[in-house]
């Protein structure tokens, strides 16, 4: 049986692209088609290459690409996506990475520049050993760590799992935050007060580090009021703040997907910073995922010294280039 490779917009592939996330290796909140469609409509530039391969009625994959001055790349870009790849479902990758490359091979680029895949992608596996043997140049580099860590059962086995120093200082820091007047933490729950509770984290983000506020440009701006009423429709966009004297000092955005927890982005204002609201608002989400049964939690990219202090092990996301 003759397999097909086709180009598809968002509309004629996302029913299907979501029926084959689930049977994937690689299958996280990045590589949803409502969270590139998203992107593509906000910020994308140059040409989409959304391709299938098929095999009769058998879908083996999806490479949603784009072509841009001369390079195909992923959709997306590292700034708001921690995790890039192709979706293949497993048992499907000997069929997959030689017919997209066969494709691929009669289409015009110079570079093919893959980043964000993980460590565990069958793609960092497959496509650098393909594009060898058809004697095109592959480097694959690190790029990144994504620090995360297996959730146990409960709060104290969390704490019991940590050095006996960042379980000290957690739980002193949590002590002199609940003497903090008005303490309470939440998650934006209501559907009306989103677009509210959206500029109060770009205000908390905007109040820290001078490269968050560079971030937070009117295009990503767009994309995220976007993304996360898409998200939130989704059901499985979390907000959370951490409330202090009736005013919003932390702010945490989190995405609960398929049993894990992604930190995704946060800010807090640099006015409590000696109680810690940053970091604890950081521990409180984990906590509540423990408690919500969720397996893992993800600090996402980023070598941030409190997510090791917070239990995280090291994992990594590379880089695969490719010329001809």
């Amino acid at each position: 049986m003759t397999t097909q490779v086709a180009s598809h917009t968002f509309a004629s592939l996302e029913q299907e692209w979501e029926a084959l996330l689930p049977d994937c290796a690689v299958d996280t909140v990045f590589l949803t088609p409502r969270w590139q469609r998203v992107w593509w409509e906000t910020l994308g530039q140059g040409q989409m290459v959304l391709l299938a391969v098929r095999e009769g009625d058998r879908l083996h994959g999806i490479a949603p690409m784009m072509r841009q001055n001369g390079t195909l790349t992923f959709l997306g870009d590292t700034d708001l996506f921690d995790y890039q790849d192709f979706l293949v479902p497993r048992g499907s990758e000997e069929a997959f990475y030689p017919r997209l490359l066969d494709h691929l091979a009669a289409e015009e680029w110079d570079a093919l520049d893959l980043p964000s895949v993980r460590e565990d992608s069958p793609t960092l596996q497959a496509l650098p050993e393909q594009t060898r043997s058809r004697g095109w140049l592959c480097r694959v580099e690190e790029q990144d760590v994504v620090p995360g860590l297996e959730l146990p059962d409960d709060w104290e086995a969390f704490l019991a799992g940590l050095s006996k120093k960042d379980r000290h200082e957690l739980r002193r820091k949590f002590r002199r935050l609940s003497t903090a007047p008005g303490l309470r933490h939440y998650a934006c729950g209501d559907p009306d007060a989103l677009s509210a509770c959206v500029d109060d984290l770009f205000d908390l983000m905007r109040l820290g580090r001078d490269e968050k506020r560079e971030f937070l440009s009117p295009e990503r701006l767009a994309f995220f009021r976007a993304m996360t009423a898409e998200m939130a429709s989704a059901g499985v966009l979390r907000l959370y703040f951490l409330e202090v004297e009736g005013r919003r000092v932390a702010a945490s955005l989190c995405f609960d997907y398929k049993g894990h927890r992604l930190l995704y982005n946060s800010g807090f204002n640099p006015e409590y910073a000696h109680l810690s609201v940053g970091l604890l608002l950081k521990a409180t989400c984990l906590r509540e995922a423990i408690e919500a049964g969720a397996h893992y939690y993800d600090f996402l990219r980023g070598d941030e010294r409190y997510k090791y202090h917070m239990g995280g092990k090291v994992r990594s996301v590379y880089r695969i280039k490719v010329t001809r």
